[in-house]
C-alpha cells in the first residue's frame, strides 16, 4: 500500500510536469554593437603598435618587472575587495539552490507522543471510554507536499537565480580585474614618482655646487652678493619640491599595503627603493572588438541582469494561472508503543489542491508592467555598457599613442635643455651672460626632464588603461 502511494504521486508529479508550459519569452543574448576593427597605434619609430592577436590574459607580467608580478599575485589573494566578491558569489549560489528546491517535492518526518484525557463531560477518547481513564498516542510518518510547476513559475525563478549567480561570478571578475589595474597603477606612479625624486635631488646636488662656486667667486671678486643671493634661491626652490614628493612615494606605498591587505607602511622596506618606471616594449594585442563582450566583467554582468529580468516576466506571467499542489502524508497511529509499526495502525491521506487568483485588484497586472520595465531597463542599460566600453577602450588607444609622442618630445626637448645648459655654463665662465641665465637654463632643463618623467609613467599607466578598458587580466 505504501508503495502504491509513493508511485502514484511520482507517477501524478511526473505527468503535470510533462504537460506544462514555460510562460514568458525566452532569453536569447543581445547582440553587441561594436566596429569590426579597433582604430589601430600607428606604428613610429620608437613605439609599440596594436595588433589584433588576442589579449594576454596576463598582460603586466609583460612589463618584465617582478616586483609588480608579485604585488599582483598577492593582491588577488589577498585582497579585501576581491574577499567581498567572493563572499557574495557564495550567498548567491545559496540563494540559488534555495530557490532550485521548489522544484523537487518537500518531505517531512515527525513523530511524537502524548498522554490525554478527556473531559467525563465531554467528548469520548479513542478508546471508546468516556473520559474516566488516560490513554497514551503514538504517532509517525511522512508529509510531503510538491506544487505542479504548469506554467514554468518554477523553472523561471531557477532560471532567474542562475543569471543572479552569473551577476555575481561578474561581480567578482570586475573586481579582480579593478584590482590587478589599481595594483599596476599604484606601482608604476610609485616609480615615477621615485624617478622624479631622484632627479631633482640630482639637480639640488648640482644648484648646491653651483652655489659654492658662486660663493668662491664672490671672493675672488668675480661674481656679486646678488649673484649668490640668485643661487641660495635656486637651492631652496629646488629643495621644496622633495617634500611633495615624498610624501606621494609614503602615500601610494601605503596605497598597495591597502591592496594587499596588509597594515600601513608595511611594503616600505620593500618597496623604498629606487628602480625604473615600468616599459612595455612589444607590440600591443587589442584583439578584435567581437570579443570585447566576452572578457569585460561588466558587460557580462549587463547580459547576466538582462537575463534575469527577461526571466522574472515568466514568473510575473505565471502568477495569473491557477497553482496546483499536491499534498499528502503516510505513518502509522497507536495508543501501545507495541502496536505503532503493525498495519492496522497504518493512517494516510492524500490529494491536489487548488489555488486559483480570481480578484487581486490589479495586482498581479502591477506586478507584470513592473517586472517588463525592468527588463526593458536591462537592455537600455546593456546597450549603454556596450557603447561605454567602446569609447573606454578607443580613449584608451588614443591616450596611449598621444603620452607615447609627448614623451619622445620631452625626450628631445630633456636633450636640448642639457646642451643648453653646457653652453650657457661657458658663457658665464667667460663672461658673456650673468649668472641669471645659468638659473633659467638649469630651471628649464629640470622642468623638462620631471616632465620626461612623469610622460614616461603616463605612457605606462595608459597602456593599463587600454588593457583594463579590453577586459583582460580577471582570466588569468
Amino acid at each position: 500500500m505504501k508503495r502504491s502511494l509513493l508511485a502514484c504521486a511520482v507517477a501524478c508529479c511526473s505527468a503535470l510536469n510533462l504537460s506544462g508550459c514555460v510562460l514568458g519569452p525566452d532569453f536569447t543574448s543581445p547582440k553587441p554593437h561594436l566596429p569590426e576593427r579597433w582604430a589601430p597605434v600607428a606604428s613610429e619609430a620608437g613605439h609599440s603598435a596594436s595588433v589584433e592577436s588576442a589579449v594576454d590574459p596576463r598582460w603586466w607580467d609583460r612589463f618584465a618587472d617582478t616586483q609588480l608580478s608579485a604585488l599582483v599575485r598577492e593582491a588577488l589573494d589577498s585582497s579585501f575587495d576581491v574577499q567581498l566578491a567572493a563572499s557574495r558569489l557564495e550567498q548567491s549560489r545559496a540563494l540559488r539552490r534555495q530557490i532550485a528546491a521548489d522544484t523537487v517535492p518537500s518531505v517531512e518526518g515527525d513523530a511524537g507522543y502524548s498522554r490525554s484525557r478527556n473531559s467525563q463531560r465531554g467528548l469520548t477518547d479513542p478508546s471508546g471510554n468516556s473520559g474516566k481513564q488516560a490513554f497514551n498516542l503514538w504517532h509517525g510518518g511522512l508529509a510531503i507536499s510538491w506544487e505542479a510547476d504548469l506554467w514554468g513559475r518554477v523553472k523561471r525563478s531557477v532560471e532567474a537565480a542562475d543569471a543572479s549567480v552569473q551577476m555575481a561570478q561578474e561581480d567578482r571578475h570586475g573586481v579582480q580585474l579593478l584590482v590587478i589595474v589599481q595594483t599596476a597603477q599604484d606601482y608604476i606612479q610609485l616609480r615615477g614618482t621615485q624617478q622624479a625624486l631622484a632627479v631633482v635631488q640630482q639637480n639640488l646636488e648640482i644648484a648646491r655646487r653651483s652655489l659654492e662656486l658662486t660663493r668662491l667667486q664672490v671672493k675672488e671678486g668675480v661674481a656679486t652678493d646678488l649673484e649668490v643671493s640668485e643661487a641660495a634661491a635656486q637651492v631652496s626652490e629646488i629643495e621644496a619640491r622633495t617634500a611633495p614628493l615624498q610624501q606621494r612615494i609614503a602615500q601610494l606605498i601605503n596605497a598597495l599595503s591597502l591592496l594587499l591587505a596588509r597594515e600601513p607602511r608595511a611594503l616600505q622596506q620593500q618597496l623604498n627603493v629606487l628602480a625604473d618606471v615600468p616599459a612595455y616594449r612589444a607590440d600591443v594585442p587589442i584583439g578584435l572588438p567581437s570579443e570585447l563582450a566576452q572578457r569585460r566583467p561588466d558587460i557580462r554582468r549587463a547580459e547576466a541582469q538582462l537575463h534575469a529580468a527577461t526571466a522574472s516576466v515568466g514568473m510575473a506571467e505565471a502568477d495569473f494561472y491557477p497553482r496546483i499542489t499536491l499534498s499528502g502524508n503516510l505513518g502509522f497511529q497507536a495508543l501501545q508503543l507495541s502496536d505503532l509499526g503493525s498495519w492496522g495502525s497504518r493512517s494516510f491521506a492524500f490529494g491536489p489542491g487548488l489555488s486559483v487568483p480570481i480578484f487581486e485588484g490589479g495586482r498581479l497586472q502591477g506586478a507584470l508592467q513592473l517586472q517588463e520595465g525592468r527588463q526593458q531597463e536591462a537592455g537600455i542599460t546593456y546597450q549603454k555598457t556596450v557603447l561605454s566600453a567602446w569609447h573606454e577602450v578607443d580613449d584608451a588607444l588614443v591616450a596611449y599613442q598621444a603620452n607615447q609622442r609627448r614623451r619622445d618630445s620631452l625626450q628631445q626637448a630633456v636633450m636640448h635643455s642639457q646642451h643648453a645648459l653646457d653652453s650657457v655654463h661657458q658663457q658665464y665662465a667667460q663672461g658673456t651672460v650673468d649668472f641669471l641665465n645659468v638659473l633659467t637654463v638649469q630651471n628649464t632643463l629640470l622642468n623638462n626632464q620631471a616632465a620626461l618623467v612623469e610622460s614616461t609613467a603616463q605612457v605606462s599607466l595608459s597602456l593599463v588603461q587600454v588593457f583594463g578598458a579590453l577586459g583582460g587580466g580577471w582570466q588569468g
